[in-house]
């Protein structure tokens, strides 16, 4: 029987992306939130549960984002939740749409968004297309509460 190679996550996903894993951001619950959610992968058992705070502006003032699962999953939530900040609800569903872009886009005709920050080093997911869905989840958590509230999703 022969052993595959031990390659080590960094060789995998990137210095980013294992930094979001290992030392996730903005998982403590927001009290109060304005927009919560939950999004759950029978088939992995990903996780990912959402919770936004608006400010009168309709702008974001505070998220907690939780997962379980996967280091994709857990370090997408962390590095989504890091670009949320100040954004509207408006201005989230546009980043979700790019996010879901650079996701499914060939890598040669669409360059990655300086919107997205650290999420750009997601794309190299695409090298592993079932794992697509892991990085997808805490964005599909985000577009249910969205729309949870009643905000035109488009």
């Amino acid at each position: 029987m022969t052993q595959l190679p031990d390659v080590p996550l960094e060789g995998l996903y990137g210095d980013a992306i294992m930094d979001h894993y290992r030392n996730p951001r903005h998982r403590i619950p927001v009290p109060d939130p304005d927009i919560e959610a939950e999004e759950f992968n029978p088939f992995c058992g990903d996780q990912v549960t959402l919770q936004i705070k608006l400010n009168e502006n309709g702008r974001v003032v505070g998220v907690s984002s939780r997962s379980q699962g996967c280091a994709i999953i857990q370090a997408t939530a962390s590095m989504m939740a890091e670009v949320m900040h100040g954004k509207t609800l408006e201005e989230l569903q546009e980043l979700s749409h790019r996010f879901r872009r650079m996701m499914q886009a060939n890598p040669t005709r669409e360059e990655p968004s300086e919107a997205l920050g650290d999420l750009v080093a997601l794309q190299v997911v695409r090298k592993y297309p079932v794992r697509i869905k892991c990085a997808l989840l805490p964005w599909m958590a985000l577009e249910e509460g969205i729309e949870g509230v009643g905000f035109p999703n488009g």
